[in-house]
């Protein structure tokens, strides 16, 4: 499973990931074009649409209705440190969405792959060859 990144104009850093190219640039603010998501906004993206992935695994095992379903991840600062301190993700369900599913859809979305990685983050060796 190995990720190749290729470094493109300005600052424009693509990876290349199974047969999919993922590409990134930073915004103009910080030299780029603002043509693709940060590495960061990437990063982000990750961890709702994970939750996403396992809301929806959740209701579709389940035969519940997906349909107007909405997450919304909220990322709260601390200023000091200049990063996310808090992570906030707010499943919104629709009228008539049965109750007694509530508390098992939200441990469904704690069950996200991505943030189990970040709470037992891997070992990051960078190297020069």
């Amino acid at each position: 499973m190995d990720i190749e990144v290729v470094l493109g104009e300005n600052q424009k850093v693509d990876a290349h990931y199974k047969d999919f190219v993922i590409k990134t640039d930073q915004p103009q603010k910080a030299g780029g074009d603002n043509s693709a998501p940060s590495p960061f906004d990437l990063f982000l993206a990750s961890v709702a649409t994970c939750a996403g992935f396992y809301v929806k695994s959740f209701c579709q095992q389940r035969n519940l209705p997906e349909e107007g379903i909405r997450i919304i991840q909220k990322m709260h600062r601390d200023p000091d440190k200049r990063m996310i301190s808090k992570v906030e993700i707010d499943i919104l369900l629709p009228d008539g969405f049965p109750d007694k599913y509530k508390t098992s859809l939200i441990k469904a979305a704690e069950a996200c792959t991505v943030k189990k990685h970040i709470a037992d983050a891997p070992e990051f060796v960078v190297n020069t060859k």
